[in-house]
C-alpha cells in the first residue's frame, strides 16, 4: 500500500499553525479523510511524569517505552540531546496505516509540500521566495504572489480544506 501524502504547514512561531489545524482537521474528517499529525517542537517536553510506572521505566534506561490502554497508545523514545529529530525518521516511525494524509506542523525547512501561513502584521518575511516546496500561501491579508502560487484566506479553513482536497485527491483521479 502506498504511503499517504505528506503536507506541511510552515510559518514563524505565533502565526497560528495549531489554531488553523484544529479548525481544518475536522473539515477534512467530514470529507471522509483520516488525518495524522506530526508536530515539531523546538522545546523539551514531557508527556510522562515522576511517579508513573512508565516514567520509572524510562528513568531506569528503557527506550522506547510504550504505554497502552483500551483508549490509546503512546510511544516515548529518548534522543541524544545533541541530535535533532529528522522528519524522515519520524515519518518512518509514524503509524500511517489507514491514513489518507499526514499533516506536518513545523519542520519548515524540510523538502515536503507545504502551505505557508503568513501574517504581515508580524513583520516576518515570506518563505515562498526561497522554498520551492510551498504549494500555496494562506494569509490574513491579500498578497501579491506568483500566478501559479495560490493565495488562500488564512481565516477561511473551509477554502483551505477545499484546496487540499483538490490538490491531493481530486487531481489524482
Amino acid at each position: 500500500m502506498a504511503s499517504p501524502p505528506v503536507l506541511g504547514f510552515a510559518a514563524y512561531s505565533g502565526t497560528g499553525k495549531t489554531s488553523l489545524l484544529t479548525r481544518l482537521i475536522p473539515l477534512l474528517k467530514q470529507r471522509g479523510l483520516n488525518i495524522g499529525v506530526i508536530k515539531h517542537s523546538h522545546h523539551d517536553f514531557e508527556v510522562d511524569y515522576p511517579g508513573k510506572d512508565s516514567y520509572r521505566l524510562r528513568a531506569a534506561g528503557a527506550t522506547p517505552v510504550m504505554i497502552v490502554s483500551p483508549h490509546r497508545r503512546a510511544i516515548i523514545s529518548e534522543f541524544q540531546p545533541t541530535r535533532e529529530a529528522g522528519l524522515q525518521e519520524q515519518l518512518s516511525a509514524f503509524p500511517s496505516s489507514g491514513l489518507d494524509l499526514i499533516v506536518v506542523e513545523g519542520f519548515r525547512d524540510q523538502p515536503i509540500a507545504k502551505i505557508e501561513l503568513h501574517r504581515p502584521s508580524l513583520g516576518k518575511p515570506l518563505l515562498y521566495p526561497t522554498d520551492t516546496n510551498i504549494i500555496a500561501v494562506a494569509s490574513d491579508q491579500p498578497l501579491q504572489t506568483p500566478a501559479d502560487l495560490p493565495n488562500l484566506d488564512l481565516n477561511n479553513p473551509s477554502a483551505i480544506a477545499e484546496f487540499i482536497i483538490q490538490h491531493f485527491f481530486e487531481c489524482k483521479k
